[in-house]
């Protein structure tokens, strides 16, 4: 049976489950969705609930929209929402998208536009005829979310093309015979970054995570013949670091059409870093693999799903993401293959344990047979200390810098380790465990910050607590300063006064960390404090082990470094599970899988967490090599 023959089946099942006074007027496909145009959209927009029952007779996910024929002037209504919603909300922008019949509020508090159920959205919508719904603004501007939430309205007619086609390809026909499926190791595996993981089954190729390796800008093996692009159904990001999607742009360079799952943190966060790797690119004359345009093209194929639902995604093959606890809408990408074929589980980085900015890892599947799971800290010696340790830690090496009258630089990375390690500085200054100091923020972790606080409902039960219900957000304190200009940046470098600075990168491999090394390394009253992971051949890891001279590149010269500042290393911000949290992971998962694959690790570690599985919990569990396949059924 053909698409066109299916999706008219399926509207006759829709206008059979539809109740008989909702005025029907069209039928579309968006992706996984079934959309309902309606005359009535007034009469029928406070029953929320009417999607879901809908949804459960056609086995489909369901969104009912007014018909655009009969939708009232932008002008006229935007003049009635701002009537209607307490100021209190704080309205920033209210736009109007005619083809889908989409008024799209921003505010900075959704819950006033809302209500507690929903019951003033609902309002809402049966009083304008609109299909009104609710975004959060950033309390910090965020020029990332603006763009990527303007570009998505600008091009929402391509963007309708794109999802239709989706649609097709969701219902294409399939061939019979034999189910399989198997995982194809295109990156990450036996080694940190350039992750990329191929599911391929009897009717669908699903890629997950595109990464790059920052150490070395090596790409995944798509030079193979199973990895064709042109042949890909969908591809899933776990999260936004570029060793997980640092390369996804290059594929819409190459001929990519398809859609990109994830949640929408890691959207916009994966946006801000793959415009900056271009960015850092020009400025290190390197030969970029995708420029800007690509970037954009990407935003305008994602498809974001919230933690926990589930949608089809490739004929097949059903995807729900789950919190993996490692940054800013992270997830652990859960696909539930054929008709209860195999469960498989992909972890992408995990974090089995309360942080001070999310919730501990999901560990809790319906079903999950195989577990693909990542290393990076997998190693015998690889414990972690507590994060109550980490906080003390580095609050007594910030004391001892400022007692010498000392600078701490900190490198970073702009997502994850920055937002931690700026709520343990604010709450050290707060508490008086440090003495107040300014706090310099450099690079991007001003606008990374300001992503955060587009999304406090992805952060973990405390501190959204804190800034929902007691009105303290402590990324907004200001003890925070950004570093606006480079003129900033040099004034920082020659003050006098002691400060802490948080810059990226976190490995040292370049950007405006290196203007405060050069200026600070050879006084001995300067600390440099690592707090995040350093990979095997990068300058931090150089410096870490205790290097007293290094040469570095300046200005189109090199030039030779001594290193007199203080050098300490804080474990315990790490946004990977260690050892400990790793094996508990796997041995409390529900269900207990019965195969384990290892990836995203060093050479040694993987095989040494490998053997700690079969030993200590009895599970096969397996190390591959890149471009090695793995049978699952």
């Amino acid at each position: 049976m053909n698409a066109d023959r299916l999706f008219d089946t399926m509207r006759e099942q829709v206008k059979a489950a539809v109740p008989k006074d909702l005025e029907l007027i069209r039928i579309g496909f968006e992706a996984s969705l079934v959309v309902l145009y309606v005359r009535n959209f007034d009469k029928f927009a406070e029953d929320t609930a009417l999607p879901r029952k809908i949804a459960q007779e056609i086995h489909r996910r369901v969104d009912i929209r007014p018909d655009p024929s009969t939708l009232a002037a932008p002008d006229e209504v935007e003049k009635n929402i701002r009537e209607l919603v307490p100021k209190a909300a704080e309205i920033t922008d209210i736009n109007f998208l005619d083809n889908t019949g989409e008024a799209i509020v921003e505010a900075v508090h959704p819950s006033e536009v809302k209500g507690d159920k929903g019951e003033k959205l609902a309002a809402l919508k049966a009083k304008t005829g609109w299909n009104v719904k609710v975004i959060r603004s950033p309390p910090i501007p965020s020029k990332t979310i603006s763009d990527v939430r303007g570009y998505i309205r600008t091009y929402s007619d391509e963007r309708h093309k794109m999802l239709e086609k989706v649609a097709r390809n969701l219902v294409r026909p399939t061939l019979g015979g034999e189910q399989w499926a198997r995982v194809t190791a295109l990156g990450g595996y036996r080694q940190v970054g350039r992750s990329a993981s191929l599911l391929t089954t009897r009717d669908s190729k699903v890629l997950i995570d595109c990464g790059m390796d920052p150490g070395s800008d090596a790409t995944p093996y798509f030079n193979i013949p199973e990895a064709s692009i042109a042949d890909l159904d969908a591809v899933v990001i776990t999260h936004a670091h570029l060793d997980h999607c640092g390369t996804l742009p290059a594929l819409f360079k190459y001929g990519y059409e398809g859609p990109v799952y994830c949640t929408e943190p890691t959207r916009d966060l994966m946006a801000l870093l793959q415009l900056d790797n271009i960015k850092l690119g020009y400025g290190e004359a390197k030969n970029n693999v995708y420029d800007a345009k690509d970037v954009r093209k990407e935003i305008l194929h994602t498809i974001v799903l919230k933690y926990n639902e589930t949608t089809d995604i490739a004929p097949g093959i059903r995807l729900t993401l789950y919190n993996a606890g490692h940054i800013l809408g992270s997830s652990i990408a859960h696909f539930h293959i054929g008709d209860g074929l195999h469960n498989i589980a992909f972890s992408g980085d995990t974090k089995f344990e309360k942080t001070w900015l999310f919730n501990p890892a999901t560990n809790r599947f319906p079903r999950c047979e195989t577990l693909v799971c990542e290393s990076t800290y997998g190693g015998y010696k690889d414990i972690q200390p507590s994060r109550k340790e980490a906080s003390e830690d580095l609050g007594g090496y910030i004391q001892a810098a400022v007692r010498s009258g000392g600078k701490i630089l900190i490198p970073v990375f702009a997502v994850g380790r920055s937002q931690e390690v700026m709520l343990v500085i604010e709450e050290l200054e707060r508490t008086g465990a440090i003495p107040p100091l300014p706090v310099y923020l450099d690079g991007m972790i001003w606008e990374a910050t300001a992503i955060h606080t587009a999304y406090p409902e992805y952060l973990n039960t405390r501190l959204r607590t804190k800034i929902f219900q007691k009105g303290e957000n402590p990324f907004l304190s200001d003890i925070f300063r950004r570093v606006e200009t480079a003129d900033m940046r040099e004034t920082i470098c020659h003050d006098p006064d002691s400060c802490i600075v948080l810059a990226t990168s976190g490995m040292m491999s370049g950007g405006p960390v290196m203007e405060y090394f050069r200026e600070w390394a050879d006084d001995k009253r300067n600390w440099l404090l690592f707090v995040g992971y350093q990979s095997e051949n990068s300058i931090g890891r150089t410096i870490q082990r205790g290097r007293t001279e290094i040469t570095l590149p300046y200005r189109g010269r090199s030039i030779d470094l001594k290193i007199r500042m203080q050098m300490e290393t804080v474990d315990g911000f790490s946004g990977h599970s260690d050892r400990k949290q790793l094996m508990k992971f796997i041995g409390t998962m529900s269900p207990r899988p019965q195969k384990v694959i290892i990836v995203h690790g060093e050479e040694r570690k993987c095989a040494d967490l490998s053997s700690s599985i079969y030993k200590k919990l009895n599970i096969q569990a397996v190390v591959p090599y890149n471009l090695e396949t793995v049978r699952l059924r």
